[in-house]
């Protein structure tokens, strides 16, 4: 399952994450930096302290800072704090982003429920999609990359399976079902242009997240014996990051903790 999905919020200047106002040097001082500055901080001493409660100091996760909703003015601010992977999960607000901040050389992941429409554009920025969770999107997936490779010698595109860890299947918020994930992973493992990365998964609301993260470990390790290459998990955002890292999360997701409310929400 995907992070939730709520209305689109527009930056300062009526687009999303359009930079008005502020130029680059306003943006590196202020307030705003320095809030941002020690959430991260926050944020990473927990990563540390998690990694070292689980005896993980030899395989730390990798940060993935969720910035959706929020201008880039903020993603410039982090990468002047040293982050270099930057989560979205509308193609529309990624895509902006990407272009206004391609100076900076940062490593964009989609992480939200992706219209197989939108893989055109998604390969011309995105270096790993964390929500494949059907055939036909990895079909188009594979199909923008044969475009996009030719035109730009881009390198592979990493794909997460997105496994639902719910009843429904992924009925509300996507997910392939654990049964589905050996055949999917067939699928991506032998398109050109795509690397089998591993799974990714949400905990399901109201539930216990280390069971959740638990039974991800499994599906992960089934999945690592006969693609031992796709080992990574992502798992884990600002409310269950600690017990993500205990059952191997390779890759986090956090958003909240570090950026604050979404502008909308303020």
């Amino acid at each position: 399952m995907t992070e939730p999905v709520e209305g689109q919020v527009a930056g300062p200047a009526g687009r999303p994450g359009e930079i008005s106002g502020e130029n680059r040097d306003d943006v590196l001082e202020g307030p705003r930096l320095l809030q941002l500055e020690a959430n991260l901080s926050a944020v990473r001493r927990r990563i540390d302290a998690a990694v070292a409660a689980a005896g993980r100091q030899s395989t730390p996760p990798r940060l993935i800072v969720v910035t959706k909703f929020h201008p880039a003015q903020d993603v410039r601010r982090l990468a002047s704090l040293g982050v270099t992977d930057v989560g979205e999960n509308r193609d529309q607000e990624a895509a902006g982003k990407a272009a206004q901040l391609e100076d900076l050389g940062l490593n964009w992941h989609f992480i939200g429920q992706l219209q197989s429409n939108k893989a055109k554009s998604v390969v011309r920025y995105a270096g790993a999609v964390h929500s494949v969770d059907r055939a036909g999107l990895a079909t188009a997936l594979a199909k923008a990359m044969a475009v996009e490779s030719d035109r730009t010698g881009r390198p592979p595109l990493e794909c997460f399976i997105q496994v639902s860890l719910e009843d429904d299947a992924g009925v509300h918020r996507g997910g392939a079902a654990p049964d589905d994930v050996p055949a999917l992973a067939e699928q991506l493992a032998g398109a050109a242009g795509l690397r089998l990365a591993g799974v990714m998964a949400v905990a399901p609301l109201g539930a216990d997240p280390a069971a959740a993260f638990e039974k991800l470990a499994g599906i992960s390790g089934r999945l690592s014996e006969q693609f031992p290459e796709a080992a990574g998990i992502s798992a884990g955002m600002s409310q269950d990051l600690e017990q993500a890292i205990r059952f191997g999360a390779t890759h986090l997701r956090i958003g909240s903790d570090i950026l604050g409310p979404r502008p909308g929400l303020r």
